[in-house]
């Protein structure tokens, strides 16, 4: 109870928000944090000895002095510890020797960051979590404003974003119990949905419920299956389509609309995030990559398409070639397209944890073809000289060709044989094919593999990860009024212009209109559902879409049950406080309990020394008196 006391004494000073200290109090704290941390882990230590529940250094004491750590800014303790955690690891990654030492200390930070927000009250809990920080920088400057829990999510931080704290947090932005509140200076606040009980129909008829996660995530669903629709649609007749007489049809005319509108809403995002995110390239994921591919394809496909009909085909065959090449480039991006069907099923343990994987693999990857990269622009040199040796080359393009058969498992030893000179072209080739198809290719496998052991290992705590940077990805770009894709045309166009003319109230109810109107069917859903289905008199509906019911932790009724007939006779004969008398404390190790009654009876030791030294001073001074 001691570590939940030192958070309890902050109160008293605090207000309904945390108070935010200055960037330079933020710096001194993230710095105070590291020298108590350098105190408690001055050698490496094995990092279960700091992750486990019960782990002798991680003890109550002090989580309590970190805790007090803060003084008057208590509550940014925890984002301060994430930042040293920060800080560690970046000096883990620049001096390897200590690589060990700073990983022991950064796992610390996050394990103490997690257990002073256990201690939290609950009502504290939203303040904590969404209260943006700014901090000094290398260069002196201020940094950008960010919160505990986003630097917990860039820093892929499992153990304190698989907490139950920071789940109860994610699962009530997801569900729309919170909603984000965006303020000035680009602070956010986490703050309670009012009529989330309410169940009239009216009272959640609301555009802004459009900004739900939950809900956003069915509406891009929804409109990307209309998509490959359209998409199919535009490449199911490639004879129609490579008509030099036709021009567009209804088909790529939204195709490509709805491209543009994909493309705009991606960039936008990016740039809000840019602005006001510490670690960009943090808030890059593998389907904001995937997300540019398809719609860069997309839209090369349009300018070749356009580039096409801008010539005259009856006089110029590049017209014709030109549409050709667009069909071409547009067919190739159903892979793509196809793929982001993944996400309808990423709420589900199994597919969300399969991404992870491929995301790691694809991370881990990276020195594989660093390795090949290097070894292949020499091999792609030595063959293309000796190529050009008499005279005479075929291109770098055969060359290549040659090489990625080779790497995929196809190689054609016969071509280096007549083009590349015998016997040097072939050795050469030998050489390529041990190097890449023998030794990196199963380096990449052993990559691979110890991904995918690393995520399979700790599967539920980095799909708990997953799904808080995914809740997290839709909201943190500040975005008061939502309009999804291709509806963000409209507000590009029409709305955001007025922006700068109309009044701020004029503004915010124009959004409101044009939102209800353009929206009106699935806020209409969204309505129903939570003002029906969600409050629904069915136990089995409302735990499917309101999540099991809250724990009935220190009910009497349930610890000391009563029965209705007592001439059948007493459950609670013996009271359940009594019965837990008996238990272990397994909530410390052996060695910490030991420890503890160790030091309670020395202290019952120093007690009786002074209790007898007291009574031999009273003899003494009687003995005097009596001579």
């Amino acid at each position: 109870m001691g570590d939940a006391l030192a958070v309890e004494d902050q109160r008293s000073i605090l207000s309904v928000r945390s108070i935010v200290p200055e960037p330079d109090s933020v710096t001194k704290l993230v710095k105070r944090c590291r020298a108590l941390i350098l105190k408690l882990l001055p050698v490496e230590v094995e990092l279960s000895q700091i992750s486990d529940a019960t782990s002798s250094i991680i003890t109550p004491e002090v989580i309590e002095a970190f805790a007090k750590a803060g003084g008057d800014f208590g509550e940014s303790v925890p984002f301060c510890l994430l930042r040293a955690k920060a800080t560690f690891m970046k000096e883990a990654y620049a001096n390897p020797a200590d690589y060990d030492e700073n990983l022991c200390r950064a796992t610390a930070a996050e394990c103490l960051a997690r257990r002073i927000v256990h201690n939290l009250p609950v009502d504290r809990l939203e303040s904590v979590m969404s209260t943006r920080y700014r901090y000094k920088e290398g260069d002196g400057d201020d940094s950008p404003p960010v919160s505990a829990l986003e630097t917990a999510i860039d820093q892929h931080c499992t153990i304190f974003l698989s907490s139950s704290e920071a789940q109860h947090v994610v699962n009530s932005l997801w569900k729309g119990d919170w909603v984000q509140r965006n303020n000035e200076n680009m602070d956010i606040d986490y703050v309670p949905y009012e009529r989330t009980e309410s169940n009239s129909f009216w009272d959640h008829l609301n555009p802004e419920r459009l900004s739900v996660p939950r809900y956003q995530s069915f509406f891009r669903i929804i409109v990307w299956f209309v998509f490959l629709y359209v998409y199919s649609q535009s490449v199911q007749s490639p004879l129609d389509t490579l008509d030099p007489a036709r021009n567009w049809d209804w088909a790529e005319v939204v195709l490509y609309v709805m491209a543009v509108s994909f493309l705009l809403e991606e960039v936008v995002k990016m740039f809000k995030i840019i602005r006001i995110a510490n670690k960009p390239l943090a808030t890059i994921g593998f389907w904001t990559v995937v997300n540019f591919l398809t719609d860069g394809l997309l839209l090369s496909a349009f300018a070749l398409r356009v580039a096409g009909l801008s010539l005259d085909s009856s006089k110029d065959e590049q017209a014709s070639l030109l549409h050709f090449r667009s069909f071409q480039v547009l067919a190739c991006v159903a892979p793509l397209i196809w793929m982001k069907l993944l996400t309808v099923f990423d709420g589900y343990k199994t597919v969300g944890s399969l991404q992870v994987v491929v995301t790691r693999m694809l991370r881990e990857s990276t020195i594989f073809f660093i390795l090949l990269g290097i070894m292949a622009v020499g091999f792609v040199q030595s063959m293309y000289a000796l190529d050009a040796a008499d005279g005479e080359t075929g291109g770098a393009a055969i060359v290549v060709n040659n090489l990625i058969q080779a790497l995929l498992g196809s190689p054609d030893f016969d071509s280096p044989t007549e083009r590349f000179g015998y016997p040097f072209g072939l050795i050469i080739f030998y050489g390529w094919n041990f190097v890449a198809t023998i030794i990196l290719v199963n380096v990449l496998i052993a990559l691979f593999g110890s991904a995918y052991q690393d995520v399979t290992d700790n599967e539920t705590d980095e799909y708990l990860v997953f799904f808080a940077h995914k809740t997290i990805d839709l909201i943190r770009a500040p975005d008061s009024y939502v309009y999804i894709a291709p509806f963000n045309l409209i507000e590009a166009v029409l709305i955001a212009p007025l922006e700068w003319i109309l009044p701020t109230q004029w503004y915010i109810n124009l959004n409101r209109y044009v939102m209800s109107t353009l929206f009106f069917i699935p806020l209409t859903v969204i309505a129903l559902f939570e003002s029906q289905l969600s409050h629904s008199r069915s136990q089995r509906l409302r735990a499917y879409f309101s999540g099991p019911p809250p724990d009935d932790e220190d009910d009497p009724k349930i610890n000391d049950p009563t029965v209705e007939d007592d001439s059948q006779g007493e459950i609670s004969k013996v009271k359940f406080d009594e019965l837990v008398k008996s238990f272990p404390n397994t909530a410390m190790t052996e060695g910490a309990l030991v420890q503890r009654e160790i030091s309670s009876l020395k202290k019952q030791l120093d007690n009786l020394e002074k209790l007898l030294a007291k009574n031999n001073g009273n003899g003494n001074g009687t003995h005097s008196k009596a001579q």
